[in-house]
């Protein structure tokens, strides 16, 4: 398998070069936002340059354009996940967006008192206030499935929760905490034989892994652009044909609509159904960019890299930190490092790690109830990219090291 080409991958990213306090900076926020490469940066600045005109919406010829580029790049999105249709691949403003669109349409339409969800106790917070906020006005029941020491979800569990009252599975990918990578074809295939549909939660998964939904006979799966190398405020849910035609609409407005009278509206096809108003083309556009990106270096080769980085840092934190405890060490593990050192608040030590020009997350990382089943209040989280290197990876460590002697 050929090595990525690290130094030349750096010179596409501009953000990389600055300095912190004084310092060269070290990126290790990836789970949070990735960096850009120039080519989305320079889409970017093109599109409102060249191309700034409403989609869908005009004759003139720079609206044609615009439209071109922006269904192009729902081609593209498809392309990359292997979408049966064009028509299955809804832009949205992110995961979150993602979510609360299934969850209020997909609840409008099957959803009814007693029924049950499947969650687990390593989601995100947007895969867990959503289905709450539909308990608000349906007595749904969330099935939570728990996890082992290890990050590992129990799929004895998974197994025993289905019954004639479940009507959703909605799970995380690759939990963005402990970087557990769930087996999500045992999963598909076990809702499946209970005739009961599943979401997955893809915006730490997509970005390490090549999706397949057809092969994986997934229902929906999202995820955020910015996470993958592209602008922010963009999203994709893509969704089987079968249930988004059967979903109604989650907002409505301009785009989605057929017919519109005082006495009655009638919606648009699919996907425009789902993309009520003026949508994020701009950055759309510019998201394609960054799957061709991607895809020209490799998904398989960006995940040895990310893999190697992973486990090379995790053997010297081991060897060289006492007191470390490491959260989330699942056989199956995407490129995210959680720990503790000794009794040293995440906080302190992050603000320190900060100072010295490492930048990486620190707090409960927008998964309380997984840091109750810890009994943690939050971690540090190192999270790598195609473009951080192990020079990096020991500089982070001796920094750790040096900031666990201070205290």
């Amino acid at each position: 398998m050929p090595m990525l080409d690290v130094k030349k991958i750096r010179e596409d990213f501009p953000l990389l070069s600055r300095e912190v306090y004084g310092k060269p900076l070290v990126y290790l926020d990836n789970a949070a936002t990735s960096q850009k490469p120039q080519c989305v940066v320079q889409a970017i600045a093109d599109g409102y340059t060249h191309l700034n005109a409403n989609v869908h919406r005009g004759v003139h010829r720079i609206s044609q354009e615009a439209t071109e580029a922006y269904e192009e790049a729902r081609r593209q999105v498809q392309h990359f996940l292997h979408a049966a249709s064009e028509r299955e691949i809804i832009f949205t403003r992110g995961t979150t967006e993602s979510i609360n669109l299934v969850a209020h349409s997909f609840g409008k339409a099957f959803l009814h008192d007693g029924d049950e969800i499947i969650l687990s106790e390593m989601e995100h917070h947007a895969n867990i206030v959503p289905w709450q906020l539909l308990q608000s006005y349906t007595d749904l029941k969330l099935h939570v499935i728990p996890i082992d020491d290890r990050g590992v979800l129990d799929m004895e569990a998974y197994r025993a929760a289905f019954n004639e009252k479940t009507r959703l599975v909605s799970l995380t990918h690759v939990s963005n905490v402990l970087g557990t990578v769930n087996p999500i074809r045992e999963i598909i295939d076990i809702a499946h034989r209970h005739e009961v549909p599943v979401l997955l939660d893809g915006a730490q998964g997509v970005l390490h892994c090549a999706v397949d939904v057809q092969a994986l006979d997934v229902d929906f799966y999202v995820f955020s652009a910015h996470k993958l190398y592209g602008p922010t405020g963009l999203g994709v849910l893509y969704g089987k044909e079968r249930w988004l035609e059967a979903m109604p609409p989650y907002q409505g407005g301009g785009e989605m609509i057929g017919h519109v009278t005082f006495a009655k509206t009638t919606f648009n096809e699919l996907p425009f159904k789902f993309e009520a108003g003026t949508p994020n083309y701009i950055g759309a556009i510019a998201f394609a960019k960054a799957l061709a990106y991607v895809s020209d270096l490799g998904l398989e080769n960006i995940a040895a890299h990310e893999q190697d980085l992973l486990q090379y840092t995790t053997r010297l934190l081991t060897e060289q930190v006492e007191g470390l405890r490491i959260f989330g060490n699942a056989p199956e593990k995407g490129a995210i490092l959680s720990f503790l050192v000794r009794d040293i608040h995440p906080y302190d030590m992050g603000m320190l790690l900060d100072k010295l020009g490492f930048a990486l997350r620190s707090g409960h990382h927008c998964a309380q109830p997984l840091m109750d089943r810890f009994n943690i209040t939050g971690t540090l989280r190192a999270s790598f990219a195609l473009y951080n290197t192990r020079e990096e990876c020991e500089a982070f460590v001796a920094a750790v090291k040096r900031v666990a002697q201070m205290f």
